[in-house]
């Protein structure tokens, strides 16, 4: 895990400028990290790759970079992990390929001089992000993992194009311009994070999980090409779905996700897992007790707040499964002196509250071991959030319904207030809290109807915060509706929540939930690996039927019988809780004059990109108890605080 950053312009600069330039961009990401850092340039064709290095699997000098190929072609700057590289090694000696150290970085740059570089990263797997330089053609390729667990941006600048794994390090690149861009705005106020190849920045762009982008020496017109499509691998499992019986289908997950822990533990330093005590975290803390012979490290925080406080689920676990568990309690005061660093830790906004645990937890964990493994990813494979649960009851209450009728059903639906639907949902575990008057509830059965006619555009906005960004921002563009890949599309009208998940594993997985964890982690020099997001896992989770991913109103079915046999089910079972914070609290207490001071109409007005009317109503309306808009205005702070820190031509 490390940082990487790089520059390709027109021949002119000497090497010591080039070198200048980029040791700058690589010494921002000196968190990323920490124990080396290097340079390579060619002042002939324009090119420098900076790197700051994480040291994982050979802690030697052998594995310093940017790393030259053996064969002197290929310069490398990498991040992330090749989890198969003691496999990929074996090949390579036995076409007689020389190595000089034991590093996954070496053993993928000595793949790519082998078998060039569409092969191995084919071969590959792991979580990446890439520069690799082609000395012989003269061409720069940029490449991302196929989950999009490692960061990489992008853009171009006065005809340098200029790559790193955090804007902070574009930004620090003379040629860099940072100027808004109105879709970036548009895009975040509606979602809370910037998803898809959007950032915060004019001219500037993430490549897409699962792509490359080729940029030849004199033409900086390129258009990144995917060599793993999600939407292809979902239209070709639900093509082609599990036919075995329900057993070997059990049996088949927990050798995938057994073999995907074992290969993420192999490490040259010492390996923890955070531990919620929730079905994922659980599994796979399990299964790397059955990998060593030590004790597990886990790790988990806990709150004075019992409503948000899972550290007595996770306790019960460790215990369990006998771990050597750190559980630290978060005071309020510890919590929010998180908040002040945000806007630097991610860059551009983002506004997912549960950053704030992360940050923490990520520190707790940083004293005492480098790399750490999480169970994030399980609930978008696997069907673990209640909307899928929710639109699942709801498809069997709407068979024999005409389509006509459904919409109406839908708007009769949302007149119905908290108390109605708690009478009726109250079974099911957060259906009435979590919204804007606790109508979480109404939100999700009137998006999952209303998904039957109208595709995703209905449930993108249940997924929204401000669904209609010009409201709050009159100066932007109301964004376009997220849709999933075409080749799926088509399948939509039968198969259930599997368009809700392929939209969260497109969308909301890679542009919130690994970017919180990335920066999070990446902020102390920790390495989070994420065993369910092998690519070979999320492959077989498409061919499973919906049975075995929801049944008898169960989520995650299938994982938790994997999980049952090794961790009694009653330990796991559970109201899903998230991992939060209450920020709709400290608003109306210890955060009120830091948020009023945000959103005075006097510095809104100045700025004048929001709307002061507006955003003072919606932060007086909160203030005052009148209306919970806890998650509109962390969007709104986070902004501000963003705008505060990072200055705009």
């Amino acid at each position: 895990m490390c940082g990487i950053a790089g520059a390709l312009g027109r021949p002119g600069p000497s090497e010591s400028r080039l070198a200048q330039d980029v040791a700058g961009m690589a010494g921002t990401l000196q968190h990323r990290g920490p124990d080396d850092q290097g340079v390579w340039c060619d002042a002939q064709h324009g090119i420098a790759l900076g790197h700051a290095r994480l040291s994982i699997v050979d802690l030697s000098p052998a594995g310093h970079q940017p790393m030259v190929s053996h064969d002197q072609r290929w310069v490398l700057t990498f991040n992330g992990e090749i989890y198969n590289h003691d496999e990929l090694w074996a090949r390579l000696l036995g076409n007689s390929t020389p190595m000089r150290g034991t590093s996954d970085t070496e053993v993928f740059l000595e793949a790519i001089a082998t078998w060039g570089p569409a092969k191995a990263i084919e071969q590959a797997n792991g979580m990446f992000a890439f520069g690799l330089w082609d000395r012989l053609h003269q061409n720069l390729l940029l490449g991302r993992d196929r989950m999009g667990e490692k960061p990489l941006y992008y853009g171009t600048f006065s005809g340098t194009l200029l790559f790193a794994s955090e804007l902070k390090a574009l930004r620090c690149h003379p040629a860099f311009v940072p100027r808004l861009d109105p879709d970036g705005l548009s895009l975040y106020l509606r979602y809370g994070h910037i998803p898809g190849a959007h950032t915060i920045y004019q001219e500037v762009f993430k490549l897409p999980p699962g792509h490359t982008l080729s940029i030849k020496v004199g033409s900086m017109a390129a258009t990144p090409t995917a060599y793993w499509d999600l939407a292809d691998v979902a239209a070709k499992g639900q093509a082609d779905p599990w036919t075995g019986s329900d057993a070997d289908a059990i049996a088949t997950v927990a050798t995938l996700v057994n073999d995907s822990v074992h290969l993420r533990m192999h490490a040259d330093v010492p390996v923890g897992a955070f531990l919620s005590g929730g079905v994922d975290s659980s599994l796979v803390v399990a299964l790397m007790g059955k990998t060593t012979s030590r004790k597990v490290k886990t790790f988990s925080i806990g709150f004075t707040d019992p409503s948000y406080d899972e550290a007595p689920y996770a306790r019960a676990v460790a215990e369990h499964l006998g771990t050597d568990h750190t559980e630290f309690t978060v005071t309020p005061t510890e919590a929010q002196a998180v908040i002040p660093e945000l806007a630097n830790l991610y860059d551009e906004p983002f506004a997912d509250s549960s950053q704030i645990p992360t940050c923490l937890l990520a520190r707790l964990t940083r004293g005492q071991v480098t790399v750490s493994l999480s169970g994030d990813g399980g609930d978008e494979l696997f069907a673990g959030y209640d909307r899928y649960r929710f639109h699942h009851r709801l498809q069997g209450a709407l068979r024999g319904m005409p389509q006509w009728a459904r919409p109406r059903v839908g708007e009769l639906l949302m007149t119905r207030d908290a108390a109605w639907w708690q009478r009726r949902l109250g079974h099911v575990p957060g259906a009435t809290r979590l919204a804007p008057n606790g109508r979480l509830g109404e939100r999700v059965l009137r998006a999952a109807e209303l998904m039957r006619t109208s595709g995703t555009s209905s449930y993108d906005t249940l997924l929204s915060v401000w669904p209609d960004p010009t409201l709050i921002a009159p100066g932007v563009k109301p964004p376009r509706h997220r849709e999933p890949g075409d080749g799926f599309g088509q399948q939509r009208a039968a198969k259930g929540s599997a368009l809700m998940r392929l939209h969260d594993q497109q969308h909301y997985l890679p542009d919130d939930i690994l970017v919180k964890v990335d920066r999070a982690t990446m902020a102390v020099g920790l390495e989070a690996r994420v065993p369910l997001l092998d690519h070979r896992l999320v492959e077989l989770s498409w061919r499973l039927p919906e049975r075995l991913l929801l049944r008898g109103g169960v989520n995650k079915w299938i994982l938790r019988q994997v999980l049952g046999r090794h961790v009694p089910l009653a330990l796991t079972d559970r109201p899903k809780i998230g991992f939060g914070v209450p920020i709709g609290t400290w608003l109306q207490g210890p955060l009120n004059d830091w948020a009023s001071d945000l959103l005075s109409p006097q510095r809104v007005s100045q700025q004048g990109l929001l709307d002061p009317a507006k955003v003072w109503a919606t932060w007086a309306e909160h203030r005052d108890g009148q209306r919970d808009h806890s998650a509109r205005l962390w969007t709104l702070l986070m902004f501000q605080s963003w705008l505060d820190r990072w200055d705009l031509a």
